[in-house]
Order: C-alpha cells, then sequence, then structure tokens
C-alpha cells in the first residue's frame, strides 16, 4: 500500500471516514466486550456480550476492522479499486473462519446462544435491538453499560495506528502535490 500510495484529497476523505467510522464500531464493542477482544490463541471468552452494538450485529469489532482497512486502502489510493477488494475478501474470509470456530464454542459455552443467534445476524447490522439479557459467569452489571475509559485503554495501539497511517498518507499527498 505504502509503495503504491497515490492519494489525492478525494480519497484522503472518504478513506479516513470509512477508516474513523470503523474504529467508531470497534470503539463502542470494546466498551462493552473489554480486554478480552485483544486475546490471542485460542477460540473462548468468559461471557456472551449482548448488549451495546451486540444487540445489533454479533460481530461488530470485525466489521469495524473491515471498514477500517478499506478505509486505509481508500485513503493511500494504492492500486485502486483493487487493493480495497482484495482487503475485503481476505479479511471477509479470514473472519469468517474465526467466526465459525468462536460461534462453536459459545453454542457449546452459554444456553442463550441459540436464542441470540436466532435474533442477531452474524455480519449484517439490523435496525431492531436485541432484547435479550447479557450471561456472565462473574459480575453480571459489568458489561449492560459502556465503560469508555477501559476501551480507551484497549482501543490505544489502533487509535495510534489510524493516525499515523493517516498522517503518512497526508505527507504523502503534499509531497506528490509539491512534486506536481
Amino acid at each position: 500500500m505504502v509503495v503504491f500510495a497515490a492519494p489525492t484529497i478525494l480519497s484522503l476523505v472518504i478513506g479516513f471516514a470509512a477508516a474513523s467510522i470503523g474504529e467508531c464500531i470497534r470503539f463502542w464493542g470494546v466498551s462493552y466486550a473489554g480486554s478480552e477482544t485483544r486475546t490471542t490463541g485460542t477460540v473462548g471468552g468468559t461471557q456472551l456480550v449482548t448488549s451495546g452494538p451486540y444487540s445489533y450485529v454479533r460481530n461488530p469489532l470485525y466489521i469495524g476492522n473491515i471498514l477500517m482497512y478499506i478505509g486505509v486502502g481508500i485513503m493511500s489510493n494504492a492500486l485502486m479499486p483493487y487493493l480495497p477488494l482484495i482487503a475485503f475478501v481476505y479479511f471477509a474470509y479470514q473472519y469468517t473462519v474465526i467466526v465459525s470456530l468462536e460461534e462453536v464454542y459459545l453454542s457449546q459455552t452459554f444456553s442463550n446462544w441459540n436464542e441470540y443467534t436466532k435474533s442477531v445476524r452474524r455480519f449484517i447490522p439490523s435496525l431492531t435491538k436485541f432484547g435479550g439479557k447479557n450471561i456472565f459467569p462473574q459480575d453480571p452489571a459489568s458489561r449492560d453499560k459502556p465503560n469508555f475509559s477501559r476501551a480507551l485503554r484497549s482501543e490505544r495501539s489502533s487509535l495510534i495506528a489510524l493516525s499515523s497511517i493517516t498522517i503518512l498518507l497526508c505527507v504523502f499527498y503534499l509531497e506528490h502535490w509539491r512534486i506536481a
């Protein structure tokens, strides 16, 4: 992306808007789910979060990630429209595989999983909110409201990365404009 970057004002604005929407969705999701969203390794979790963005779509963080990747691709204006399309296909496939593994675990662990999946779609947000209650093995009140300070701590690296790539692409644009 950096090698072939050819940003324009329009690509920077549209791409930044898409990436920012993606980060806002991630931030909202992390404010409900907490730092467990940053785990790597084995599939699993100690809770089934069904409030906040999870009451509209089961995987808001992955939707946010895809929007961020596509937004950065649009900002760079590199190999348009191929780079954003390839990124979309790659991450859609990757997240579909990951989600299928996560959902096996969730269906075996949480008794209300089937009810939740009947009401809330995997990747396409619903316009109606799921009315189910969260089920937590520990501290049931802890995820009923967003915790924005926790989300800010968890999303710090994403915000720094998005800011850095935005600045870098703006510098590329200014350098190209100055040379031209």
